[in-house]
């Protein structure tokens, strides 16, 4: 892990240039994301890079995700001195040294044999908080176990059946996870042209089903043990996830289930944000899944300044305050530095990385995933400083204008 008072962006220079001018050695994996992705699809079967590339309908919104970002600007300020910079952001009673955390990616088995467990290995050693998905191919305790002391949070799917919901939760906490993401816009899986049209879901080829064939709630639920009809649990598995009843009382299930900081993920309406901040969460995630779940939607940086104002005025109806302790994070289309340094001007106060560690995974397991998420927080790193800024808590609209 890298010292935290070691400014990130010079250190990682500083140690490629050397290697590749003292030992002719070049990085292992792509820099640029597209070329990252292109070289991590190479190296997946057709199924898997379908289902990692894939997104809703035409793949619209995973398109407008990043084109949205173009739509501002930052504008650099000289002469600030930015010799000592901190990254550190307090969320959720938590102190990290970053505001990037690894997002929430199932069935990474089919990714890379180590799945899961090479992610968290890497992320706790870049000391980067990793979100573990309910559809992970490892337990949340084996991850948890991987995490050792590094900062995890637990996302969680909400089940048709409240008891499998309730058991993951307690499962959870006590495996030490930090807090619980509640992903609302799941309730089924989107239309995805790309696994329809290969006929593949990996969850029936016994991928990514880890947490619910572990459970004693889903156990409970089966005519037969998993180890006696693998195919009847994962059929049942198909008719458990996801819940198109789930509602508001959803959310009230889960805070009397846990005593876990809950952080609901898929908000993208300024109502639904409200009535978050009135539902006494913790915090909300900025987020339409990465464009994954509904084509032609908003994309979630363009959400994210009305999402905001109606958190910190919703807050100070509530109790006077600004809404400070309560925690917003975004996700979908964060890519390099720059998208993380508008997302956080915009009213962030982390983001989540998901598809670049992914391609990581693809090339390189846990080292791939190392080498990505350095990358990123040197391009964040060095990207601050030269805006003229040295630390993220004093960025906010000032450092950007909107492209005309």
């Amino acid at each position: 892990m890298d010292d935290p008072s070691d400014p990130y962006g010079p250190t990682r220079q500083r140690e490629v240039y050397a290697s590749g001018m003292l030992a002719d050695q070049r990085p292992d994996l792509p820099v640029d994301p597209d070329e990252l992705r292109e070289q991590a699809m190479n190296a997946l079967s057709e199924e898997a890079y379908a289902y990692v590339r894939g997104s809703a309908g035409g793949e619209n919104t995973a398109e407008r995700n990043r084109a949205a970002f173009d739509r501002w600007r930052i504008v650099p300020r000289m002469l600030q001195d930015v010799a000592e910079r901190d990254l550190s952001v307090d969320l959720l009673g938590q102190q990290l040294p970053v505001p990037v955390l690894l997002a929430p990616i199932g069935v990474q088995s089919i990714i890379h044999e180590g799945g899961e467990l090479a992610s968290a290995a890497a992320a706790r050693d870049a000391g980067v908080p990793f979100v573990s998905s309910s559809a992970a191919s490892a337990t949340m305790e084996a991850v948890a176990d991987e995490l050792g002391e590094a900062t995890g949070w637990f996302q969680l799917y909400p089940s048709v059946d409240p008891d499998v919901t309730a058991s993951f939760l307690d499962r959870a906490e006590s495996a030490g996870y930090e807090a619980v993401v509640v992903t609302l816009d799941t309730p089924t899986m989107g239309w995805r042209e790309r696994d329809v049209q290969n006929a593949y879901l990996p969850f029936l080829d016994g991928e990514g089903v880890a947490n619910y064939l572990s459970d004693p709630a889903f156990r409970d639920s089966l005519d037969a043990p998993p180890e006696d009809d693998e195919r009847g649990a994962l059929w049942q598995f198909i008719d458990q996830f996801g819940d198109l009843s789930m509602d508001w009382d959803t959310v009230e299930f889960v805070q009397e289930h846990t005593d876990l900081p809950i952080v609901l993920k898929g908000i993208l309406h300024p109502e639904d944000a409200r009535e978050a901040v009135r539902r006494g969460v913790d915090g909300i995630v900025v987020s339409n899944h990465g464009g994954r779940q509904v084509d032609g939607a908003i994309s979630a940086v363009a959400a994210l300044p009305e999402v905001v104002a109606a958190v910190e005025d919703e807050r100070a109806r509530n109790d006077g305050g600004d809404g400070d302790d309560f925690a917003i994070l975004f996700d979908s289309g964060i890519r390099r530095g720059s998208d993380a340094i508008k997302a956080l001007a915009l009213g962030a106060d982390a983001v989540l990385l998901g598809r670049p560690y992914v391609y990581g995974l693809a090339i390189d397991g846990e080292d791939g995933v190392r080498e990505v998420v350095r990358n990123f927080l040197a391009d964040l790193d060095l990207t601050l400083a030269l805006s003229g800024h040295d630390t993220v808590s004093e960025l906010d609209e000032s450092v950007l204008v909107e492209r005309s």
